[in-house]
């Protein structure tokens, strides 16, 4: 019996919760079929079946915590079938068993030998992401009729949302979070992806003295670049032209310039990072995630308008890895995607500073002594006070704001 194991979760991870389990007790596996998803608080772990056989324990159920090396269920190495599909019970049998004469039947002998073997259900061997599995089951869809149009044909959660959509409007759903009709409260025990973000969010407010400053910026330069070249760079390289690449650029002229801001506290000592790994702050389902762009200072902006649009894909389909997700210095968070027209972001500790972006708004403001309607958006810095002092972290948004209002001037920095 060959016992399933959880393997290392990554750089100081030492626990997971059991998120799904993709194979029921006396299922047949091939070796390299995901057992089982376990979630962290940085990524989703998939537990493979190291060699075929039959699962014949799931030691640990969904939602509990585990640890490293835990034992999460059994394998039978030796219950292999003849023939791939085949019942597990005819492999098990025993030797010894007399062979029994086959039943009478009245159907011509070809008709068994030409039946198909069984096979797992749909939901098992359409390939997905954990979130669009859990969302389908969440709304009662059947995932193995969702069109995946991830690489390779993986089913997403875009495109369980979208196919939720487009049922006809008969159709009853459950309600949300599996509540019952007349229930007043739920309780529902925290994820280890939520217990890490509230600790590391706690962590954050009481190791730094956290301090945030604001300015606005006038998006018309950047709105006009973008309307300008847009369709070309889509035509062209393949990717959308958001306004985030410009964010980050502004952002790495302005760490280089008040380099502080980029720096990180360990002990008495200020480590001074010499390079951007430029953290994006994405929602997923599991929560709040910042995978970073590596080296973002040495990128322009279409390489960064793939990187962030793929970065983002990836987080949204569980599909990070832990490189993705550590050596962060400095990280932008954008609120404005869901309406936020002002807030104050918290530090993702140990960086010292946290640039956040909000919503664009028309407003009328003064332009050469003339009252003008231009497109407006607050940005926010919080930063560690500990070593980034009011001046220069003010001096540090200024600058960002400079360069997104004259885009043609982060040609030359």
């Amino acid at each position: 019996m060959l016992s399933i194991k959880v393997p290392p979760l990554g750089e100081s991870i030492v626990e997971a919760t059991v998120s799904r389990w993709l194979k029921k007790e006396g299922d047949v596996v091939a070796a390299g079929d995901t057992l089982v998803d376990l979630e962290t608080d940085k990524i989703t772990v998939e537990v493979p079946a190291l060699k075929p056989g039959v699962l014949t324990k799931r030691a640990k159920a969904e939602g509990e915590v585990v640890h490293v090396d835990d034992v999460l269920g059994e394998l039978d190495e030796t219950a292999v079938p003849a023939t791939v599909g085949a019942p597990a019970a005819t492999a098990s049998a025993p030797a010894s068993a007399p062979a029994s004469p086959p039943p009478a039947t009245t159907q011509p002998p070809t008709s068994r030998a030409s039946s198909p073997p069984p096979s797992a259900p749909p939901s098992e061997t359409t390939k997905s992401s954990p979130a669009a599995r859990r969302i389908a089951e969440e709304r009662g869809i059947d995932i193995a009729a969702v069109a995946g149009t991830g690489r390779g044909g993986v089913v997403s959660k875009p495109d369980v949302l979208a196919a939720s959509t487009q049922r006809p409007s008969g159709t009853q759903q459950p309600r949300g979070n599996g509540v019952t009709p007349g229930e007043r409260e739920t309780r529902e025990k925290m994820t280890t992806r939520r217990k890490r973000i509230a600790e590391n969010l706690m962590q954050s407010q009481h190791q730094t003295a956290h301090l945030t400053t604001f300015n606005e910026v006038d998006m018309s330069g950047i709105n006009a670049l973008r309307e300008k070249y847009k369709e070309k760079v889509e035509k062209e390289h393949g990717v959308k032209l958001t306004f985030m690449p410009f964010f980050v650029r502004a952002t790495v002229a302005a760490l280089k310039q008040f380099p502080m801001v980029n720096a990180q506290i360990d002990g008495d000592s200020i480590i001074y990072k010499h390079y951007v790994n430029m953290g994006i702050a994405v929602a997923s389902d599991q929560g709040l995630v910042v995978p970073n762009i590596k080296d973002a200072d040495r990128k322009g902006t279409i390489d960064l308008s793939r990187e962030i649009s793929e970065i983002a894909k990836r987080a949204r389909d569980g599909k990070l890895t832990m490189d993705d997700l550590t050596g962060g210095t400095f990280t932008i968070t954008n609120g404005g995607v869901f309406g936020s027209l002002v807030s104050t972001p918290i530090i993702n500790y140990p960086q010292v500073g946290i640039l956040g972006l909000h919503k664009t708004q028309d407003r009328p403001v003064a332009v050469n002594g003339e009252v003008k309607i231009r497109p407006m958006m607050y940005i926010a810095l919080s930063y560690d006070h500990r070593i980034v002092d009011g001046q220069q972290a003010v001096l540090f948004l200024v600058r960002v704001k400079e360069l997104i209002e004259d885009p043609a001037s982060m040609l030359i920095e």
